[in-house]
């Protein structure tokens, strides 16, 4: 009797084991911590800076992944919603494509100083708003002022890397009208 209780008790430590092993498995990791809005000025303006530095100079798609979460969506008030980081990415690098043309329309992107404002949300990351104006010029053409919007985007804090996950690409006008 003594035995078969002895044999027993490996299969069962065991399988408590493996019952415990799955269950920190299945854990979420822990929510990031999320500097104040203070400090996160200057981090979401770098940030700021580099994606649309890619976006509008560099024509980088590898880069512009990295800085973008998986499940991306993007809403614009004239061209709907993109969906995933996988659509975003080669709707951007088509657009790359097409400005290697010598007479290929080229867009710049300005911030507007002053107009950004930004916004923690703990265990998350942050929601930078801003408003921007946009430049064109085709070719070695000069550069024109052609537009403005707004913007709100959400920041998301993933294993230590600054994301953008959420973006509303909104209130777009000629630049000629006057901004509410």
């Amino acid at each position: 009797m003594g035995l078969e209780f002895a044999s027993m008790d490996a299969p069962m430590t065991l399988i408590a084991g493996l019952i415990a092993a799955l269950a920190l498995a299945q854990t979420p990791a822990a929510a990031p911590v999320i500097p104040d809005e203070a400090k996160l000025m200057p981090i979401i303006a770098e940030r700021d800076t580099a994606l649309f530095s890619t976006m509008f100079d560099r024509c980088d798609p590898a880069a512009l992944a990295d800085m973008i979460t998986d499940d991306l969506e993007f809403y614009h008030d004239r061209g709907g919603l993109t969906a995933t980081r996988a659509a975003f990415v080669a709707d951007y690098a088509k657009g790359c494509e097409a400005r290697k043309a010598p007479d290929a329309w080229r867009s710049r992107r300005e911030l507007v100083p002053g107009s950004m404002r930004v916004f923690a949300i703990p265990g998350v990351g942050a929601v930078e708003e801003a408003s921007h104006l946009f430049y064109e010029r085709q070719g070695d053409g000069p550069e024109t002022l052609v537009g403005r919007a707004r913007f709100s985007m959400l920041w998301r804090l993933e294993d230590g890397h600054w994301r953008l996950a959420r973006a509303f690409s909104i209130d777009h006008a000629p630049a000629s009208e006057a901004a509410p």
